[in-house]
């Protein structure tokens, strides 16, 4: 197969559900395919080149977040010349379904993932993170990026997470259901997550494998992807990946933006106070007076000298 660029265009932006899907299926078809796999889910995909980016996508997050409500594979297949597999879900779902399970057997059946020199499988959030490390398996020696993701949501495993009861009621025993168990197929796998976000730490506890790289992003919170496009680096690391060169010091090479970033930093100023420490908090705010044009960090600094001063006089 050759390398090839894809001339996509798109008009996606301020879609409804049936339309954006409508759109989704006329480019799938122009230049791959598309499927309807049962009520909640659908795939497409763009044939390009000799790299395949294999997505999760919850479309309803990409029509309200992603840049011109594109699915993240269109970029790819339009400057990078990859070509891109994505399963897509309505809304929130963990793809426990059998017609996704019958679709990836079919394509190991056929030979599909044979025909690519690599494959990279990514989940930017919780549920199409557990997705892509799951799924992952159909492809021995694939790469995976999985942020945040959920290992199950089997009652079990995991009766200590109360965030998703509802979806307890999913099965998560029968195939492609433990996706730490799934990841032992790939080449490498790196897990991304927050661990002062106790649930989503405990459960890239469960990852902890030989072939698994495990990414602390401190003070990230529970929007990795959208964090890691606001600094910079969401392209950068995924080119690394699918070249096979991300490992953990590339990454927090990377993970280094953070430093210029204004959200982040103001997380980090606010945790440094809540825990006493006001000299950090200081020197923080200092380095960073210069770059912010909203003021906040001089502020910060005299409600800190204010508050610093009210506590000698006592």
């Amino acid at each position: 197969m050759e390398d090839r660029q894809l001339d996509i265009e798109t008009s996606l932006v301020n879609l409804g559900p049936e339309s954006w899907r409508e759109q989704i299926r006329q480019i799938s078809r122009t230049h791959g395919f598309f499927e309807e796999l049962g009520r909640d889910h659908y795939a497409g995909f763009l044939e390009a080149g000799n790299s395949l980016f294999v997505t999760f996508e919850n479309a309803k997050r990409v029509r309200e977040f992603a840049y011109n409500a594109e699915p993240r594979g269109y970029a790819y297949a339009r400057h990078d010349g990859w070509s891109h597999l994505a399963l897509y879900s309505h809304d929130q779902s963990w793809f426990r379904d059998k017609a996704i399970y019958a679709f990836f057997d079919r394509l190991m059946d056929d030979g599909f993932f044979d025909d690519f020199a690599h494959v990279l499988f990514y989940g930017g959030d919780g549920p199409e993170a557990y997705g892509a490390a799951a799924y992952s398996v159909v492809a021995p020696g694939a790469t995976v990026i999985a942020l945040r993701p959920q290992a199950t949501l089997d009652a079990e495993m995991a009766r200590w997470d109360p965030r998703f009861f509802k979806e307890r009621k999913l099965d998560f025993t029968s195939r492609y259901g433990y996706a730490p168990e799934m990841l032992e197929a790939a080449g490498q796998a790196f897990v991304a997550y927050d661990p002062y976000e106790r649930f989503d730490a405990a459960h890239a506890a469960l990852f902890r494998r030989e072939n698994v790289t495990l990414l602390p992003c401190a003070l990230f919170g529970r929007s990795l992807d959208r964090t890691f496009d606001r600094m910079g680096i969401h392209d950068l690391m995924l080119k690394l990946a699918m070249d096979k060169m991300l490992d953990r010091r590339r990454f927090f090479q990377l993970l280094r933006a953070r430093r210029y970033d204004q959200t982040y930093t103001r997380d980090l100023v606010g945790h440094l106070l809540d825990q006493d420490h006001i000299w950090l908090a200081q020197v923080l705010c200092n380095y960073m007076i210069n770059r912010d044009k909203t003021g906040f960090f001089q502020e910060k600094l005299q409600t800190i000298a204010e508050d610093t001063y009210a506590s000698a006089g006592k």
